[in-house]
């Protein structure tokens, strides 16, 4: 997945998960599959089943004072009123949503810019969601807010029961703080939905007859007058069931107000609509697997794959800009404003009003730049105070009305630091930075670099103390991801410091392929067929740490969630020689059952689809429910997953559970009752399942 579509529809979901029955067996199910009731997300004999499991763990690992001291320091650190406050500038104001001790679901709250300089900013509260959910008796989990220009009256907030990413959409009042009489809602669903203006949505939601994909995201885009009922809608566009979603927005830039649609065929196909006056649609003449976005007079678009246009042809991976009313009309006149190189992709990019701001990795390291139109041409230069080796990102506060941005700067060792800057003046100004909360004078981080067994180069990084002996000893905990061109990149390790590092842990992080290290070729290098060279590079990162003496087999864990979880699985069934622990979270195990399971079929474009012969017999290679065996030693597991989480299916976690525990292997499981994808729905639930993960690793690892 594109990371910012990954982010998008996270927010976007169906029914109501916890009265989910089991999916009816199909052809990509095994007949004889002993453990298909455990699909039925909240029956009373699957959630007996999790309970008893459940029961066991917390005997195992959460009833010691080590359990219970470690879940403290965590939980302090997740509470932190010394935490930076990301915000968010809407109007005159810098909105925030916070989750501390006192608040445990969470505020909604903003401040002014003079106000955020100080340590101890002046809050006023919007909305408190413990209040509400006290209020309404519901356990809501805060999902996002869309607010209508000029940001000083009405928005819509996506409000979720225990933290799923199904949302229920209720329209608030920024002046009376509170909810509107009569005003816009929608029910639990996979909603996507913008404002026009005061009386009119764009909306996409579960309407009945077929509005839903068989991803569960909207196929539908309606344009919605206030008091009437949204299944009455004009429909604006229409998709297939095997689109991955539909949805429309309103660009509401002062003097560039555009309509648009997006048809997202998969996580890396999708075709832009300009929505005329008229109601006719205009398809922007891009490859369907590009990523095209409009900015004012701007079109700036990434490219996936080679692409030939105008006699030129230009590499994947590159960014290019035209002016969007001439590329409408049929000029191609397209500027390179980056193009990759063997180390080098492009992290991101952001517009303020009149610059834009590159972020590319070169080796995993961020370098920025400010690019400028300007008479024509594109002028480049460094964009000032971005420190060398550490992540480093920036973004527009504002892109409509100034050239001010926000610019963070963190490591593994290094706490994360907030500037406030403005293009083309001096060297920005320091806002806020995170307190150390973890020793780390007698840590270093390193990055090597190893060969897969195909000859690739991999980089992972490695943080441990400071003259480490050579000797094999060392508890390793080796992380990573692998998927929808997702980047691993340094980050202030403060719980992992607490838990992991001050206690003479090694921590490492592989940057393997499938994830977004290298740009797209590094994610397709492992798509669908190649999926066997993500596992292959996390071997050798593991057989490297074991050559170089850092750790050993016994002494070394791994840990992922998501598609990392899919990764531990692998890792488990396919490796089991080169580990002693493994923790995973939230996981994909069934490939053969999972594009019929909540999300799933959204999946496809990155594994394959499992109900066709040729393909199965690949994703098969790569499925653990399929290939764990009782006759072969493998390292101890937890299992940890949420009952609440209606993108990857909890069944994935529990019938791998109860099949290698028939098996008689050494199998841990906890699933939360709440906490959707992210496995906890506050901070408590956080430290709880964060604390479990490290004591597991801790007891097997020493």
């Amino acid at each position: 997945m594109r990371f910012r579509l990954l982010l998008a529809l996270g927010l976007l979901i169906t029914a109501p998960l916890m009265a989910e029955s089991s999916p009816p067996a199909t052809a990509a199910s095994d007949a004889d599959d002993p453990y298909l009731w455990l699909e039925d997300v909240g029956g009373d004999k699957a959630l007996d089943w999790v309970k008893a499991r459940n029961a066991e763990s917390t005997a195992a690992l959460a009833e010691s004072k080590d359990f219970e001291r470690m879940r403290e320091r965590i939980l302090e650190v997740l509470d932190s009123d010394a935490r930076i406050p990301g915000v968010v500038k809407m109007g005159d104001y810098y909105y925030n949503f916070w989750r501390d001790k006192t608040h445990q679901r969470g505020l909604w709250r903003r401040t002014t810019l003079a106000e955020y300089r100080k340590e101890q900013p002046a809050w006023e509260t919007i909305l408190d969601l413990d209040a509400l959910g006290k209020k309404e008796n519901e356990n809501w989990v805060w999902k996002g807010a869309q607010c209508l220009r000029p940001y000083d009256g009405r928005c819509l907030l996506s409000l979720s029961r225990g933290g799923a990413d199904a949302s229920v959409v209720r329209e608030f009042d920024l002046k009376t703080r509170d909810f509107v009489a009569d005003g816009f809602t929608l029910p639990e669903a996979k909603s996507s939905v913008a404002w026009i203006d005061a009386d009119t949505l764009f909306v996409g939601t579960d309407t009945g007859s077929e509005a839903m994909t068989r991803s569960g995201y909207p196929r539908v885009a309606r344009r919605w007058k206030r008091g009437t009922p949204v299944a009455d809608a004009p429909v604006v566009y229409e998709g297939s069931a095997d689109d991955l979603s539909i949805n429309a927005y309103h660009d509401d830039t002062p003097g560039f107000e555009r309509d648009f649609v997006r048809r997202t065929i998969d996580f890396y196909s999708s075709q832009t609509f300009v929505l005329g006056k008229d109601g006719k649609r205009v398809q922007l003449p891009i490859p369907d697997d590009a990523n095209g976005s409009v900015h004012r007079e701007w079109l700036t678009i990434e490219t996936r794959t080679p692409w030939t246009v105008g006699g030129k042809t230009y590499p994947g991976g590159a960014l290019l800009a035209a002016k969007f009313d001439d590329f409408m009309a049929g000029k191609r006149d397209l500027v390179v404003l980056f193009e990759p190189t063997e180390t080098t992709s492009l992290s991101g990019y952001s517009w303020t009003r009149h610059h834009l701001i590159v972020n590319q990795l070169d080796d995993v390291k961020s370098v920025l730049s400010v690019l400028t139109p300007q008479d024509g041409a594109w002028k480049r230069a460094a964009l000032p105070g971005a420190p060398k080796l550490s992540t480093v990102s920036a973004s527009a506060i504002d892109a409509d009305e100034s050239d001010d941005y926000f610019m963070t700067v963190t490591g593994y060792l290094e706490p994360t630091t907030l500037y406030r800057g403005v293009i083309g003046e001096a060297e920005p100004e320091v806002l806020k930075r995170t307190p150390a909360f973890f020793d780390a004078s007698r840590l270093e981080v390193a990055q090597h670099f190893v060969k897969s067994k195909d000859g690739t180069r991999v980089p992972y990084f490695i943080v441990s103390p400071r003259g480490l002996r050579a000797d094999g000893s060392h508890p390793t905990l080796l992380y990573g991801y692998g998927g929808f061109e997702v980047p691993l990149q340094p980050g202030y390790a403060a719980v992992a410091g607490r838990a992991w590092l001050e206690k003479g842990g090694v921590y490492v992080v592989a940057n393997i392929r499938g994830g977004g290290e290298y740009g797209p070729r590094w994610h397709q290098a492992a798509l669908k067929q190649n999926r066997l060279r993500a596992y292959e590079d996390f071997a050798a990162v593991a057989e490297d740490l074991i050559k170089r003496k850092i750790t050993s087999p016994k002494h070394l864990g791994i840990q992922g969630g998501s598609n990392g979880g899919l990764l531990m699985g692998n890792m488990t069934v396919l490796y089991p020689q080169l580990f002693g622990a493994v923790v995973c979270q939230v996981p994909l195990l069934d490939m053969k059952r999972y594009s019929h399971l909540l999300a799933g079929a959204s999946w496809m474009a990155e594994y394959g689809d499992p109900d066709k012969a040729d393909e199965w017999a690949y994703i098969r290679t790569f499925s653990p429910y399929h290939n764990v065996r009782k006759d072969v030693k493998y390292p101890p597991v937890l299992f940890t997953t949420s009952t609440r989480d209606d993108r990857v299916h909890p069944g994935h976690a529990r019938k791998m559970m109860a099949k290698m525990r028939e098996q008689g292997h050494d199998v841990t499981y906890y699933e939360n009752i709440e906490g959707g994808h992210g496995g906890a729905a506050d901070n408590r639930q956080a430290a709880f399942m964060q604390a479990l993960a490290y004591t597991f690793l801790w007891q097997h690892l020493k």
